[in-house]
């Protein structure tokens, strides 16, 4: 009996919307779970104006320094925010993919389709922000140096408290500034790469690792400047400058980034955010098209072959 092949680059044209929502939430969890630590060096690196004891000279120093000083838990502090908006935020963030990369014509002819790959990111990023900036505010409330805040609760009802409503979505124009950008870089480039390394689309999770990496690093680096701003916005409720604690909107935080670090300071935290977003997307995608396609394949009892 001739052995099955199965076309696993084919799945996203006809995977049902549920597949998508749960390989996304995992895929969501998985990503910002495993890769925590580094972020917690770049945004302790793209503060400003840090205390003396949160100075690093690099990624190696930033983590042994926190590690020897504050402990090694202080690395995670803050997970548990992400892990709660993660799951719901790529479950909408996938969904929304798929759904409007079939609406704009990706999967209707073969071929590289950068324009509709991008546009459907940006959709994507849209949705998903809304629901994740007020978590990502709480996480990075709690990464940075001096943090008193002892749990997620605590940290979101003080910020409440302090700083209104508005404190969770201040840098939401400025995070899609930078997302929207960020997720047309990677979906472009994922699915370009994707197909290049796997023009059959037969089932190879090595090319969702390469293909997510090299994404990701292209989006990350170029995107920097805008994360720089954005970590501005979000910590501002911690500075002691006057300025950044007042400062209100993208254009205002990119005049006081220039004013305090010139050019430089819009590359602060380049490697670790690079460091970071490589592996975390090609986890991102690789936990995403594996639970997917088991998703599919368990609902259709059906168990794929490689072909040899």
């Amino acid at each position: 009996m001739p052995e099955i092949e199965h076309d696993y680059e084919a799945l996203p044209e006809n995977s049902p919307l549920t597949a998508n929502l749960i390989a996304g939430a995992l895929a969501g969890i998985g990503e910002h779970a495993i890769m925590y630590p580094v972020d917690s060096v770049k945004t302790r690196m793209q503060i400003l104006n840090p205390t003396p004891q949160a100075v690093y000279t690099g990624v190696g120093n930033a983590f042994s320094r926190i590690a020897s000083t504050e402990g090694v838990r202080t690395l995670w502090r803050g997970v548990n925010s992400v892990v709660l908006g993660a799951g719901p935020a790529h479950a909408l963030y996938f969904g929304t993919y798929e759904f409007c990369k079939d609406l704009f014509g990706a999967n209707a002819t073969q071929g590289h389709h950068p324009f509709a790959t991008g546009i459907a990111g940006a959709c994507a990023t849209i949705a998903s922000d809304a629901l994740m900036n007020p978590f990502d505010v709480v996480k990075q409330r709690m990464q940075v140096h001096g943090s008193t805040y002892r749990s997620v609760v605590e940290c979101a009802r003080t910020v409440y408290a302090n700083e209104g409503l508005i404190a969770f979505y201040v840098s939401y124009p400025t995070t899609l500034t930078m997302t929207i950008p960020f997720q047309m870089f990677q979906f472009s480039s994922y699915e370009y790469f994707r197909k290049v390394l796997n023009p059959k689309g037969q089932y190879d999770p090595k090319t969702h690792v390469i293909a997510g990496g090299l994404a990701g690093a292209i989006a990350a680096a170029a995107t920097t400047p805008l994360d720089v701003a954005k970590t501005l916005l979000q910590t501002r409720g911690n500075a002691t400058d006057v300025h950044v604690r007042n400062c209100r909107g993208l254009l205002e935080a990119f005049r006081i980034i220039y004013e305090q670090n010139g050019i430089k300071g819009f590359i602060r935290g380049l490697r670790p955010r690079v460091l970071s977003h490589m592996p975390s997307t090609a986890i991102c995608w690789s936990v995403y098209e594996y639970f997917k396609w088991f998703i599919n394949s368990h609902d259709r009892n059906k168990i794929p072959i490689i072909s040899t």
